[in-house]
């Protein structure tokens, strides 16, 4: 094999791997959120989320980016086992198409996409239109660089070494750890694949050891899952573990079929395609999947369990008062692009279950002057201080990734969260504060003032609940009542200011009783409006202009 020949393979294949890579990113970049919800809503069961997983990678062309997906949806609770199985299954199917394309030879067609392509991101404005336009040159590459391996193969024929040592490549067992190693390397089966399908279409290969190599690239294909669950949680490892077993499974079966009736199939595949050889190899990719699938979905509960044998044992679980731990986010948690501001979302939502219940710690205290519960108060407040520098460092990297166009957008809002989230908790400590004085003061609360704060603390704490079940579902389900309730609370600071000062002329209670009435009130009325800053966040509007 000459320089030139390598070079050529080379260039064909870098830029065969950078057009998959772009048509990827592009695709998710362009409808990863809308790819997203339908992955999470039409995965209720094993059967529609197989038929989800066919479609989600078909569309995305990669099997290794939605199994990497599902890992990260499992890992942050959105997806359970026994759906992540129906998806991985689905995603093995899907994961075909892109070898039926490259069958199709639609090379001569690439330069019409490339240019295509080009030509809308050089000159388009639009945002959604370049992510489209970057799709259709990754289609355009990707078929150049098989237009280049083509060529490239065409001339290895002519090699009597090359010819020689490919074509006497006749052992099972080494064209499946050929298959698992290349597709292990370059993390993608379809790529390995596609290079297979060129090689025996240019007679390198014998069709009879490419159908080995295919179940190599079956098992190489896991590799990816199963590095992006290392730092998951042990459900993350166990989805990783079922994309495994399912295909080392069912590429055990194929093999003691194919030795028992590998002619037969050759012949079957021969004749369903035409006598094409590129043909045979996409459908034989194809059907292979499909067997699988057929053969193994319904023992797909006892995969699962089979899942924790393989990895015993449960995490350690992180509530809402562990102290300066992430649960969502950080080194110890699977990352992926199309699942981080989920991921951010969650942590979030569990934030604001801090700041809530701590601000109920904290009126709790205020009236029974508790020790422990003041001091549980500023204990966790240095929590909620914690995850908001976290999740706002977390929110800056994101931002820097290649995240879909719909969670871009929301990355502005989700900062602003992180910071009405934390006045609130701020507030729990202002009312802990006031608590700490009345105690070292012996200031005394009239039973109406007591009353009267218990009122609005209950009005408070369900525009909170109503605003996180807006933020964390991205419902507008309590607009209406966010919006009559912060007037409702509006009206009652006024009001109870106005009663505490009549109280005060009264005499019935003292000023340092009345100083600390007035700071809790508007501390409270304080809430409301971060509070209901936080139902508006997923409007991009601003309270005051409704």
């Amino acid at each position: 094999m000459d320089v030139s020949t390598l070079l050529s393979m080379a260039g064909g294949l870098g830029l065969f791997l950078f057009g998959m890579q772009l048509m990827s990113e592009g695709i998710e970049k362009a409808a990863g959120a809308k790819l997203r919800s339908i992955l999470e809503f039409f995965t209720n069961n094993r059967f529609t989320g197989m038929i989800v997983g066919i479609v989600f990678t078909a569309i995305v062309q990669s099997s290794s980016a939605c199994t990497v997906m599902v890992v990260s949806f499992v890992n942050s609770g959105l997806m359970n086992l026994y759906q992540a199985a129906g998806v991985i299954f689905g995603a093995n199917i899907g994961t075909t198409v892109t070898s039926q394309l490259v069958s199709f030879n639609l090379s001569e067609y690439a330069p019409v996409f490339l240019l295509a392509g080009v030509l809308l991101v050089l000159f388009s404005k639009n945002q959604k239109v370049v992510k489209i336009a970057e799709i259709i040159v990754g289609f355009g590459v990707l078929f150049m660089g098989l237009s280049g391996m083509s060529s490239a193969m065409s001339g290895l024929k002519d090699n009597p070494a090359i010819a020689d040592t490919l074509g006497n490549l006749n052992s099972p067992l080494m064209g499946i750890l050929l298959g698992t190693l290349i597709t292990a390397v370059i993390q993608s089966s379809s790529v390995t694949v596609s290079i297979v399908l060129l090689m025996c279409q240019q007679g390198l290969l014998p069709l009879n050891i490419c159908l080995f190599i295919i179940l190599g690239c079956n098992i190489g294909a896991c590799a990816s899952a199963l590095l992006a669950s290392l730092a998951g949680k042990k459900d993350a490892k166990r989805a990783a573990m079922i994309h495994f077993l399912f295909n080392v499974i069912g590429s055990v079966i194929m093999f003691l079929i194919f030795m028992f009736s590998l002619d037969y199939i050759v012949q079957l595949l021969h004749n369903i395609s035409g006598g094409n050889l590129g043909r045979c190899v996409a459908n034989a990719h194809t059907l292979i999947k499909i067997f699988q699938v057929i053969v193994l979905f319904p023992f797909s509960g006892w995969i699962v369990k089979l899942t924790y044998m393989l990895v015993p044992g449960e995490d350690v679980k992180v509530g809402y008062r562990e102290n300066f731990q992430l649960k969502y986010i950080g080194n110890k948690t699977v990352f992926n692009p199309a699942t981080a501001v989920v991921d951010a979302i969650k942590e979030l939502e569990r934030m604001g279950s801090l700041a809530s219940e701590n601000l109920n710690r904290a009126m709790n205290a205020l009236i029974t002057l508790d020790e422990d519960d003041i001091e549980e108060v500023y204990l966790v407040e240095q929590n909620i201080n914690f995850l908001n520098k976290s999740i706002t460092d977390y929110l800056v990297k994101i931002n820097q990734t290649t995240l879909p166009i719909e969670d871009l957008k929301s990355i502005g809002a989700l900062f602003h969260v992180a910071n009405d989230i934390e006045r609130i908790g701020d507030h729990a400590e202002n009312v802990a504060d006031c608590a700490k004085r009345r105690k070292e003061n012996g200031t005394a609360f009239s039973k109406e003032a007591q009353k009267e704060m218990g009122d609005m603390l209950n009005m408070v704490n369900t525009i909170v609940r109503f605003s996180m079940e807006m933020f964390g579902k991205n419902s507008e389900e309590h607009l209406h009542d966010i919006l009559e309730l912060e007037n409702a609370v509006d009206e009652k600071e006024r009001e109870l200011q106005q009663t505490h000062v009549e109280r005060l002329a009264r005499q019935e209670c003292t000023p340092e009783a009345g100083m600390l009435f007035s700071d809790i009130i508007s501390g409270l009325e304080r809430v409301s409006d971060h509070a209901t800053n936080i139902a508006f966040s997923i409007l991009n509007t601003d309270p005051e202009d409704v």
